[in-house]
């Protein structure tokens, strides 16, 4: 289930909410207010996403690439999916279970939620709604705050360790900021250009994401899974 949750941890970002800010960090504020706001405003979404991830240790990268969905509803937790084009894979949610299909090997791994996130400590739980990025992170500016194009780059830090990452790093659109500034609310539900993960062993996982469509209705029956005939069925 590894893979998973590198994918689960590059939407992290989706539900900042509630941090406290010290006198000067005005800039800073600004950028992680348009994604909090921004984040209330989410019922759903869609994007394509490229992922390429360095494994340090044996210096190789792996890419892959596919469409997500999400879906939040105002009541009960949020539902996902993820379908890669390459290499050939689904994660499904239903916001109760996980299913984890690789039809090459003719396997899925099914999971209890509950159970996952239990498992996978504070990243789980913001891909649920269920965190506080206040209590489990440190934010801040990464570098020079700006990347080349005058996006805004964040860096958030689990305060506690033993979690599944050591560090998250996002990039938000300048666009997106100024808007936020200009109008004092934010209009971009999903200002996020992309993110990279780094585990605990170093490596690195970085995530571009485009084509970006939200509140577009998305039905729940997309979350649903049905498992094919012959497949082995895994359980933890």
């Amino acid at each position: 289930m590894k893979r998973f949750t590198i994918l689960v941890l590059a939407l992290v970002m989706l539900l900042l909410h509630g941090t406290t800010w010290a006198a000067g960090d005005a800039d800073l504020k600004a950028v992680v207010a348009t994604l909090e706001d921004g984040y209330r405003l989410l019922k759903d979404l869609q994007a394509d996403f490229s992922q390429k991830t360095t494994l340090t240790a044996i210096k190789r990268d792996e890419k892959g690439s596919g469409e997500l969905a999400m879906k939040r509803p105002a009541n009960g937790p949020a539902m996902f999916r993820f379908d890669y084009r390459k290499p050939r894979q689904q994660i499904v949610s239903n916001g109760k279970q996980v299913w984890f299909y690789l039809p090459d090997n003719k396997q899925v791994m099914v999971s209890d939620v509950n159970a996952m996130l239990a498992q996978g400590g504070v990243a789980l739980n913001y891909l649920t709604g269920m965190g506080n990025v206040s209590r489990d992170f440190t934010i801040a500016f990464s570098g020079s705050g700006r990347d080349a194009k005058g996006n805004y780059l964040l860096d958030l830090t689990p305060k506690k360790g033993g979690q599944a990452f050591a560090k998250l790093q996002l990039t938000i659109a300048a666009t997106a900021v100024a808007k936020y500034r200009d109008s004092g609310a934010a209009q971009v539900p999903f200002p996020i250009l992309s993110s990279v993960v780094y585990d605990q062993m170093g490596n690195r996982t970085a995530i571009e994401y485009g084509k970006v469509r939200v509140n577009q209705g998305i039905a729940s029956d997309r979350f649903s899974f049905k498992i094919p005939k012959g497949v082995e069925v895994i359980k933890p």
